[in-house]
């Protein structure tokens, strides 16, 4: 089902459910991940701190509006609005230090934001892109950008820390390709072929949304026999997907193994293996935060051994947070040793 949502059907479920946290923290859901498919506006991702416990909670005036007085009752509306507030003076901070910055040097730009900028003054783009949508493309860089990478990361440390011959060969790995440096670069990145493979299969295990965002049919089709209407809500659970034992085999099990010489990859073309969703609506941010996972999962097992403190005895809690970024119960503790 999941290939003909984001692949036979991808263009019906391209577009996003209007979703009130959304809508008021995202400037009317003008972002990259939020924002309803609009032919060539193509836009994806997602949060960081309170707007990923505002985004990814549930809301019931989302599911049934006539209901939505409660969000008024339990603070929700306020609670969104005040992060909303502060999001705002930050970004609006940032563009017109930008803007001050062009205006006095007359330079190109040099980073995302005078990127931004100079398409916003760019006629031939025929797109709105007024500082509002930049602010709201800004936020999804900051949130996508932190919150999800340091989860990965941190599930990464706890299932090797668990697995010491899996934090051996990796270990080896890494020192052997980066031998004689300070520290890891990119450029070493492309030998590393088993930490390419732990990688994988952390994202397997623990995609960073265990559900994706949400999914909206702009029109009625049909799945697997089924008719669905338009307007139709989505959710697509790709962590039961990557755990399924009819495409697994120990599909509970940290195997890194199993994605060496194995074609399977995260770029939405494998449907039984989807940690960044597939189709149209894939996440924009897809090879930078795998390659940001790489290279700082590379340096810390580069230059140190890690264990638990004495504290700790038994095993590592893997147990998951409620939410929609999949992130440990508990926060992992461990004490780096230097080995150099």
């Amino acid at each position: 089902m999941a290939r003909e949502i984001m692949k036979t059907h991808d263009i019906i479920f391209a577009s996003r459910p209007h979703l009130k946290a959304a809508q008021i923290m995202l400037y009317g859901s003008m972002d990259i991940a939020f924002a309803p498919y609009e032919g060539m506006n193509e836009m994806f991702h997602e949060m960081i701190g309170e707007n990923v416990a505002l985004l990814s909670g549930f809301n019931l005036e989302d599911y049934f509006p006539s209901l939505g007085w409660l969000s008024s009752l339990f603070g929700l509306d306020e609670r969104a609005k005040r992060n909303f507030i502060r999001w705002d003076g930050v970004l609006s901070q940032i563009i017109q230090e930008h803007t001050n910055k062009k205006d006095r040097s007359n330079q190109k730009e040099n980073d995302f934001v005078d990127v931004l900028l100079s398409l916003k003054e760019d006629p031939k783009l025929g797109i709105n892109l007024d500082n509002e949508r930049i602010k709201a493309i800004l936020m999804d860089m900051f949130s996508a950008g932190t919150d999800t990478t340091y989860a990965v990361l941190e599930w990464a440390m706890a299932e090797l820390i668990r697995n010491p011959n899996v934090m051996k060969k990796l270990q080896d790995e890494v020192k052997g390709v980066a031998s004689g440096k300070s520290m890891v670069n990119e450029h070493d990145l492309g030998e590393m072929h088993y930490l390419k493979a732990v990688i994988k299969e952390i994202l397997r295990l623990h995609p960073p949304a265990a559900l994706l965002i949400p999914r909206e049919s702009m029109d009625s089709c049909q799945l697997e026999g089924y008719e669905i209407p338009k307007k139709t809500r989505v959710v697509i659970n790709v962590w039961a997907i990557a755990r399924d034992p009819k495409v697994w085999e120990n599909p509970n099990e940290f195997i890194p193994e199993r994605f060496l010489n194995n074609p399977i990859d995260f770029k939405g073309q494998d449907y039984q293996y989807l940690p960044f969703g597939s189709g149209r609506r894939i996440c924009p941010g897809m090879q930078f935060a795998v390659n940001t996972t790489e290279l700082t999962l590379a340096n810390l097992v580069y230059r140190f051994d890690w264990l638990l403190p004495n504290t700790l005895v038994g095993e590592v809690n893997m147990d998951e947070a409620p939410g929609g970024i999949t992130k440990m119960m508990n926060n992992l503790h461990l004490v780096p040793m230097p080995c150099f």
